[in-house]
Order: structure tokens, then sequence, then C-alpha cells
């Protein structure tokens, strides 16, 4: 898995799909400033990373979940890796929106969910882990059971990873935090003393402020 990490990080940083900036941070949608940006739908662009990624997916599905039924993503980021994986796996796709439709049937889940089914949940990105477990919530309601979930990057925050726990969701992720800070000192992305501000960001990324 160590190996895997890290190949992982090395394409995410390869294509900018992960950005480091200590010196002048990224501000999120909650609000937050943050020394790192994650758009992992920037893999797509790439094929060959796209491909990794989606046979990383599928292996580690595989692996764990050999009894799967259906594959679901997070709306909207996860969307294509996971038609992309159900595709390769030869099944059933589902997404999950953030909310209900506002207009026709008013759907949270897209596809043709069966009561009962085993799901796998894919996500892009794993951060406070709010909007993840909120997919996962939908489907334990609609009635099946979701044996897990599987990430293409992780922040590793404490609060993710006690929600997780919380709600007995096995999370899996590709890559994480960590492995990135380190493949990105080993490039000379960043230096020492922005490893220590980026891991310092992580501790509290709510209150951080740039000095």
């Amino acid at each position: 898995m160590k190996a895997l990490e890290k190949t992982v990080a090395e394409r995410l940083l390869s294509i900018k799909a992960i950005k480091l900036q200590p010196n002048n941070p990224f501000t999120w949608a909650s609000g937050w400033k943050s020394p790192i940006y994650c758009d992992n739908r920037k893999t797509l662009s790439y094929p060959s990373i796209r491909t990794y990624i989606k046979n990383a997916l599928v292996k580690t599905i595989m692996e764990q979940y050999p009894d799967v039924e259906v594959i679901a993503g997070v709306a909207t980021g996860a969307i294509a890796q996971g038609a992309l994986v159900a595709d390769e796996l030869g099944l059933p796709f589902i997404y999950v929106r953030s909310s209900p439709k506002g207009h026709g049937l008013e759907n949270l889940i897209e596809g043709d969910l069966k009561p009962k089914q085993k799901v796998v949940v894919i996500e892009d990105l794993i951060s406070t882990g709010g909007s993840s477990l909120k997919a996962v919530e939908a489907i334990r309601k609609d009635g099946s059971e979701v044996l897990g979930m599987v990430a293409i990057f992780t922040y590793g925050f404490l609060e993710a990873e006690a929600k997780f726990k919380a709600a007995k969701v096995k999370l899996t992720t590709l890559s994480n935090y960590e492995t990135v800070l380190t493949e990105a000192l080993a490039t000379n992305y960043i230096s020492d003393k922005d490893v220590d501000t980026l891991r310092e960001w992580r501790q509290n990324p709510g209150e951080w402020k740039k000095d």
C-alpha cells in the first residue's frame, strides 16, 4: 500500500491536482485559509493517470469487498471516477447528490438502487468527512448496505477519522496528506520550513492563519 500511496501522490502533484502554497494560502468554500488545495477532477484530463487511479480503485475494491453489487459515487467530484470503476467491474452505478433535486422526482440518489444491495462508495477527496458520510446515510436510509468507502486522497483530519468511526464506515484511501508532503519535499516542491507550516495547519485548519 505504501508504494501505491507514493505513486498516487507523485502523480497528483505532477499535474497540480494537489497544489501547495504555504506562503500564499487558498480560501476554501468553507472560508478556511489553507496552504493546500486538492482538485482530483483534474486527473480525468490525463488518460494515463485517470486509468491508473481507476485500476487502483478497482483493485482495492476487489481485494476488500469482493461481494460488492453496486458502485456509488458522491456528487459531484466522484461521479466520473465512480462510473469508470463500475464500468470496469461490470456493476451498476449510482450517485448521491448533496441535496435532493429541486424538481421532478426530487431524487437524492440517482440511478436504480434496490433494497439490501451491497454498495461500495467512491469519493475523490476526504476533508472533514461530512458530505461523504451524508451519502452513506442516504444509501442506508434507502435500505441498502454500505460495505465501505474508497477515496483517492484524504487530508487525515482527526475530525474525519472520528466521524467515520462513529458512523461505522471503513475508509480506504489511495494516498494521504503525509505521503504528499514527503513526496513534495523529496522533489523540492516545498522546503522543510514549509512542511512545518503544512503540519501546523492540519492540527487546527479552521483556526489557522498565515503569519
